[in-house]
């Protein structure tokens, strides 16, 4: 899947700050909406970076839009937030894109495609990029590391129920041992070491109810659980997985915060600014 771009159109005031949705082209049962920095259209030939915001389940990626549109302002960042709804193939199915394929769909290259679209309409920097994902995004994103790291410049993941662990002797998605049959790639342990990566999580995020898997759940797979009974210690195992791996993780635990996606914010825009920081210091 994947679209070339287009030539540039002429923007509109909708296309500009906070965007409304768009239909991908690729294809139209999923949508985007974007921040764009007031003084785009000012900048002439300045070249933006670009940040990726994916929702949890609850799917309010305006929301997710809306609380880096600051970021995008001061750090010369275009934001993308994506819209992959429930119900796509299955009625009421909610965890469509979460393990990056369903029913046929690369949620992973709907992604990609997106961002050929953008890049055919703005001044992107849109060969790498920055990922962030909360919960649901979480899921998304650590597993997107692990299938197109080549295409990251930082990840942030932000308290995933269910992990992925680095482990090629457990098939996914508990682990990556069939990662090339089922992806097409293969584990790309390299690459992964070139991404800049952070975890990110409520000291008090211990509820266990949505996200321990039985027998008979959809997801179940034996060591379904192993990763640890709460998101904590899902996130400190999937930490533990990539450190042994070699891949450096920066991680931040939020005092005082639950399952809650607003607090993880701050921290995500000061890894994000500081990713940025050093790489456009790389590039001069």
């Amino acid at each position: 899947m994947g679209t070339k771009p287009g030539p540039r159109t002429e923007l509109t005031i909708y296309d500009i700050g906070a965007t409304t949705f768009y239909a991908s082209q690729a294809d139209q049962r999923f949508s985007y909406c974007m921040y764009v920095p007031e003084a785009y259209r000012q900048d002439g030939d300045k070249t933006y970076a670009l940040a990726v915001a994916m929702h949890d389940t609850e799917r309010k990626a305006e929301a997710y839009r809306d609380r880096f549109a600051d970021f995008a302002e001061a750090n010369d960042c275009i934001v993308l937030a994506p819209l992959f709804p429930c119900g796509i193939v299955e009625p009421g199915e909610q965890n469509n894109y979460k393990l990056l394929e369903f029913h046929g769909i690369r949620f992973d290259l709907v992604l990609l495609a997106m961002i050929d679209e953008i890049a055919g309409r703005y001044r992107l920097h849109a060969e790498r990029f920055l990922l962030y994902g909360f919960s649901g995004g979480g899921h998304f994103a650590h597993r997107f590391l692990m299938v197109h790291p080549e295409r990251l410049l930082g990840v942030s993941i932000g308290a995933p129920g269910v992990v992925t662990l680095l482990d090629e002797t457990r098939d996914w998605w508990v682990g990556v041992r069939d990662l090339k049959a089922r992806f097409g790639k293969p584990l790309n342990l390299e690459a992964m070491r070139r991404v800049a990566v952070h975890m990110v999580i409520g000291a008090d995020d211990t509820e266990t109810w949505e996200i321990t898997i039985d027998p008979g759940d959809r997801w179940w797979m034996e060591d379904a659980n192993i990763a640890g009974a709460n998101r904590l210690d899902r996130m400190r195992s999937l930490k533990e997985s990539y450190e042994r791996h070699g891949i450096a993780v920066r991680q931040d635990v939020v005092k005082g915060a639950g399952h809650e996606a607003a607090p993880m914010v701050p921290p995500v825009k000061a890894f994000f600014a500081d990713v940025l920081k050093r790489h456009r210091a790389a590039a001069r």
